[in-house]
């Protein structure tokens, strides 16, 4: 990766940070009325998605001068590596191509890429034929997905999604957690020769997955008896451990696929026999539509650059340290976490591309439920507490049910929602006082289809990549990640051999008290 500025050497950054407290006060309320072009000029249309960025406290000015930041630390520059294939995770020395899974041909690629994008293409045709295969048995009434993290959090949130898209006669189940009451319940009422178990894990090592699968086969061989290699299909690249397991079957990815971006790749094999080979074709053209859109569409009209600025804008000038989601739509009640893993895995980081300890924040925390649930939890503290924290809005404007009046009551309560944050309302008393002027982000799709939802989860990818450039950090690593799960494996034996030595006094004790 090429040296670029980051976010406190550039000098559009200090000029920047003197508008902050101006910024701040700025009422948008005023704004919006005095401003009849403030609307126009903060929302656009992107690939299946609108954008109402209006409510936030920025200007046009203000925004012209982020923009600014974007050409000093290299944003763009950076995008064009990416989609290069160009060594962009420096710390792992791996190309970033999760793109490459949703582009729909060699057109416009590098020819150093055409060999990559062929296998792409053979492993993708493989899996939906294998889709099509499971689609059609009718011996096969359960898919359970086992795996952790972006084999998870991927999969799960989009069969959700698209449920009404999904083939009717099968139920999918998603087991995640090493905690055994997660798979138990899972199992409980399956039968075993009407069940098909899928595994997700790259390097097919993954603890809390390989503990999940191995239950799950002595579950299988304890009902069924054999026939492992027919109700157990592998999602790896390790084709060796999956045939020591029993599994035939197995459809592999790449190392330059993190694990929370893998969802394109045969990690979605859930989601395509869901929705099927066409379904999943249309999701992954919503995604490269949104791709093209990044690539192409100027910085001023481009999506994902102006959340990714909003974003850094947000964090670092204003000091917003989270970001609430609230997606109005039921399908998209685990959107939420699957953003929380997006963002926070991939910029939760202290340390830029040199290794050198940053001296501003990263990553917000983000949180949320879907709407109208929220509004009768925490919106009270988004309302009235002493924090300020932007939400953004998730909405569709056409429903997939027949049930009369209750759609135009949840775009009333997520219009209303956005209107009450920033009108606010007065009172003397105190109580019934609502400040207003809090920023929030509309965002709205015609329907939530494989197309759209695959835009969507584009969008949130790019202005990830955005922030994260402007931080100077490697938004594609997690090393994060792997301190705690190296522990883990000491602590295990330990439960076993009660020995305390090395161990902190805390840590110590509590492993006493739960091996008493």
């Amino acid at each position: 990766m090429p040296a670029f500025l980051r976010l406190d050497q550039a000098l559009s950054w200090a000029a920047l940070c003197t508008q902050a407290e101006a910024m701040r006060a700025l009422d948008v309320r005023s704004a919006l009325a005095q401003d009849p072009n403030r609307v126009a000029a903060f929302s656009q249309a992107a690939p299946h998605v609108y954008a109402d960025l209006s409510k936030h406290h920025w200007t046009p000015a203000l925004e012209a001068q982020l923009q600014q930041l974007a050409v000093e630390t290299g944003v763009l520059a950076q995008r064009d590596a990416m989609f290069a294939g160009a060594i962009v995770n420096d710390t792992e020395q791996r190309q970033v191509m999760h793109w490459l899974l949703r582009q729909p041909s060699v057109q416009g690629l590098p020819v150093t890429l055409h060999a990559a994008w062929r296998e792409v293409q053979s492993t993708l045709d493989a899996m939906l034929k294998f889709a099509e295969q499971v689609r059609e048995d009718a011996a096969i009434t359960d898919v359970v997905h086992i795996g952790i993290g972006g084999s998870d959090l991927g999969p799960q949130m989009a069969v959700q999604a698209l449920r009404p898209y999904a083939v009717k006669g099968k139920r999918f189940h998603f087991v995640s957690n090493v905690d055994g009451h997660e798979l138990d319940d899972v199992l409980q009422g399956l039968s075993a020769s009407r069940t098909l178990f899928l595994i997700a894990s790259k390097t097919f090592t993954t603890i809390e997955t390989m503990t999940n699968a191995r239950s799950a086969r002595s579950w299988f061989l304890a009902q069924q008896g054999g026939e492992v290699a027919r109700h157990f299909v592998a999602l790896t690249t390790n084709v060796t451990e999956a045939g020591a397991f029993g599994i035939e079957t197995c459809f592999g990815f790449w190392d330059w696929v993190g694990g929370r971006y893998s969802l394109w790749s045969a990690i979605g094999l859930p989601l395509a026999i869901a929705i099927g080979a066409e379904g999943f074709r249309s999701f992954l053209a919503g995604g490269h539509a949104m791709d093209q859109h990044f690539l192409q569409a100027e910085p001023a009209a481009n999506l994902p650059v102006r959340l990714g600025l909003l974003d850094v804008w947000y964090r670092n000038g204003l000091g917003y340290a989270s970001r609430c989601i609230a997606p109005y739509h039921s399908g998209l009640r685990r959107f939420p976490a699957y953003l929380q893993q997006l963002e926070m895995e991939s910029n939760g980081k202290r340390v830029d591309h040199a290794g050198r300890a940053l001296p501003y924040a990263t990553s917000p925390v983000l949180w949320g439920e879907p709407g109208t649930n929220g509004q009768h939890a925490f919106f009270q503290m988004l309302h009235q507490g002493t924090d300020t924290v932007p939400v953004e809005f998730i909405a569709v404007r056409e429903p997939q049910h027949g049930l009369a009046e209750h759609h135009e009551q949840l775009l009333a309560n997520a219009l209303a929602q956005a209107q009450a944050l920033l009108q606010g309302k007065a009172d003397a008393g105190g109580h019934r006082d609502f400040p207003g002027n809090r920023p929030s982000t509309f965002l709205l799709l015609d329907r939530l289809d494989p197309a759209s939802l695959g835009a969507l989860i584009a969008l949130h990818e790019h202005r990830v990549f955005v922030s994260g450039a402007i931080w100077g950090i490697n938004s594609f690593d997690q090393w994060g990640v792997e301190l705690g799960k190296v522990l883990a494996k000491d602590i295990r034996q330990r439960l076993t051999t009660g020995h305390l030595q090395t161990l902190d006094p805390s840590t110590a004790a509590l492993l006493q008290r739960v091996r008493s």
